[in-house]
């Protein structure tokens, strides 16, 4: 069984089942991973997904799209992997990735 690794600001992890296909908002949100909320449903409409991708891992998110960037501006938390997680679909190749949840969502 493959896996995503979430790890809250606090370093608590949680670890949940790799469905590929999904996003990783809806994965957290079907897991209860504090601090990922989704308000808009995944429509890239309000921040509560944001994520902090393990560095090693980026690469593999996927290219981030102009709307996501504008969301992504607003964030104060924002670093240089910083992703919504409603925009990530996963893959296999995402087995064992590691996203980190910042302190406080938007």
């Amino acid at each position: 069984m493959g896996k995503i690794i979430f790890v809250e600001h606090n370093s608590t992890e949680h670890v949940a089942k790799l469905d590929v296909g999904s996003t990783l908002m809806q994965i957290a949100v079907t897991n209860a991973v504090p601090g990922i909320d989704g308000d808009c449903g995944g429509e890239c409409a309000c921040g509560t997904c944001h994520i902090v991708v393990d560095g090693q891992w980026f690469n593999r998110t996927g290219e981030i799209a102009d709307v996501e960037e504008q969301m992504l501006s607003m964030t104060p938390e924002r670093t240089d992997t910083s992703r919504l997680g409603c925009q990530v679909k996963v893959t296999e190749e995402m087995d064992g990735m590691i996203v980190y949840l910042p302190e406080f969502q938007m």
